[in-house]
């Protein structure tokens, strides 16, 4: 009989309109690495939070080194060496680094704060595990990636042996991709086990031991790793073949539809400039992807296009109008539409429900409201319509609050709104973001249809395949300048690599940046 540290057995998860988690079991053995696959709400992270202590379930019960044991909160699972770095991180942006990592277990003598011992720690931790921060950095100044090795940090504080990862690498660069797999490696090695919740089977192949696979909160099966392949983990997964190549035709460009000019974006954390002097044209029927090791300008760039950020210099243009100092109601007028890469911040509002959500961007206009009034049965008839057409997967359909739906399915309604309004320009960035094979798949062809339906789009993406199969043409970004213009066809991912690093620039590009 197997010796595992953490068993889930016969668990059932039960929310309004829908059953998360229908009869799970997981075995978890220690020292192993453990992936958790399934679609967009499959109930992987569902699962995962009755084993932390966020949600109780309805049946079943976990047992830890073959004894059953209660966790009613995450602080019965911290004392049971139970951490978890959630898909949304759970920090407090104006603590500091350390501030976050002890908030809970603050180290005290007679009441007093004991600061000096805990950065002791939490600098050795940093050291012995790679994961290099600096214990005074404000948490809202330091990037995602930063953020991510606080959240692990976090567990390691606390001497956790299980730890849970959920969608880890969503937010991250590829090269961040690949330490934190270096990382987990390491964390197996010593013994503790891990659970990695992830859509990315590469991921799966490359670092787990065992998978298991949910489908529609039900428990399709375990697998080794080594004993499988990715092509039958993503039939266990969606039920069907999935095309891991995206069909398309020759593109076909036509009128330019945005037009950037001489664009400077100035830098909130340094002297120089997030974006400096960058041009280009994207015309209709083409998808041009800005590609870039995450932080060289793409987020400052995406911002001032489309209206979240005051440029410094530059101009731009939209279907030939002026919109450098237009509002953002007026870019969407003219015809933006736009897939942000923080979909909490600027996609969705998390306490209106889903349907209030898919007309954020159209409630004014006839079809929705009269003298004032929405028109709630129109809404209504219209979300159905989106959310079976894209697959938005929820509790209780269009009137589901947004903050219950999984990350996934929040992605899926904003590309469900930002397609489906008029638009002459799509700036998607990062649009697959957390998203499963499947609908990667779907989105990949939405894609692809507006661009052939005559539309212009631009594409940001941190994910080099995407980055390859998607667009027509590639644009490198490098410390604020477009530093290589690439054609798919024409080129290679290592080659890419070397413009996204700096090592290699366009002949042109140089001059420029020498004069």
């Amino acid at each position: 009989m197997e010796n595992y540290i953490i068993e889930m057995l016969h668990i059932t998860k039960v929310f309004p309109g829908i059953v998360a988690n229908d009869d799970i079991t997981l075995q978890l053995k220690k020292g192993e690495i453990h992936a958790l696959l399934g679609e967009n709400g499959a109930g992987k992270s569902t699962l995962m939070s009755v084993l932390f202590g966020l949600y109780q379930a309805e049946k079943g019960e976990i047992k830890k080194n073959g004894e059953v044991v209660q966790i009613s909160n995450p602080n019965d699972a911290n004392r049971l060496g139970i951490g978890m770095v959630h898909q949304h991180f759970k920090l407090v942006e104006i603590f500091t680094v350390l501030e976050n990592i002890i908030l809970g277990v603050e180290p005290n003598k007679m009441g007093f704060l004991q600061k000096k011992e805990a950065r002791e720690k939490v600098v050795a931790l940093s050291k012995k595990y790679g994961l290099y921060v600096d214990p005074d950095a404000l948490v809202e100044k330091i990037s995602v990636g930063m953020q991510q090795r606080v959240e692990i940090l976090k567990m390691l504080y606390r001497d956790n042996e299980i730890l849970i990862f959920d969608e880890p690498t969503a937010v991250l660069t590829p090269q961040e991709i690949d330490e934190l797999m270096e990382i987990m490696r390491g964390f197996a090695k010593e013994g503790k086990s891990i659970l990695f919740i992830t859509h990315k089977l590469n991921e799966i192949m490359s670092v787990a031991d065992r998978c298991t696979v949910l489908r529609k909160g039900k428990c399709i099966g375990t697998v080794d790793i080594k004993d499988t392949t990715k092509e039958e983990l993503s039939r266990m997964m969606v039920g069907r073949d999935v095309n891991f190549s995206v069909e398309k035709k020759e593109s076909k460009p036509g009128d330019v539809i945005l037009s950037v000019n001489n664009l400077a974006v100035t830098s909130k954390t340094s002297k120089n400039n997030a974006v400096n002097d960058v041009s280009f044209d994207v015309r209709a029927g083409e998808i041009v992807c800005i590609a870039g090791i995450d932080g060289n300008g793409q987020t400052e760039l995406v911002s001032a296009i489309t209206g979240l950020e005051k440029i410094t210099k530059g101009k731009i243009k939209l279907c030939g109008q002026d919109i450098t100092k237009a509002s953002i109601r007026k870019r969407s007028k003219v015809g933006m539409s736009h897939i942000p890469e923080d979909r909490h911040k600027h996609g969705l509002v998390l306490d209106y429900n889903l349907e209030d959500n898919i007309v954020l961007q159209r409630y004014w206009q006839p079809e929705f409201q009269k003298n004032g009034f929405i028109k709630r049965q129109e809404v209504r008839n219209y979300a159905e319509n989106l959310i079976e057409k894209y697959d938005v997967r929820s509790g209780q359909g269009p009137v589901s609050i947004t903050r219950s739906m999984s990350g996934g399915n929040q992605q899926k309604a904003i590309i469900a709104r930002e397609l489906d309004k008029k638009h002459e320009l799509l700036v998607a960035v990062q649009p697959t973001r957390g998203l499963d094979v499947g609908a990667i798949e779907f989105i990949h062809k939405q894609l692809v249809a507006s661009r052939d339906a005559g539309k212009a789009v631009l594409l940001v993406s941190l994910e080099l395949d995407e980055v390859m199969d998607v667009s027509d043409r590639i644009l490198v970004m490098y410390e604020g300048d477009i530093v290589g213009e690439l054609d798919p066809k024409n080129t290679t991912v290592e080659e890419l690599g070397l413009y996204m690093s700096g090592a290699k620039r366009d002949k042109v590009k140089e001059e420029a940046y020498a004069e």
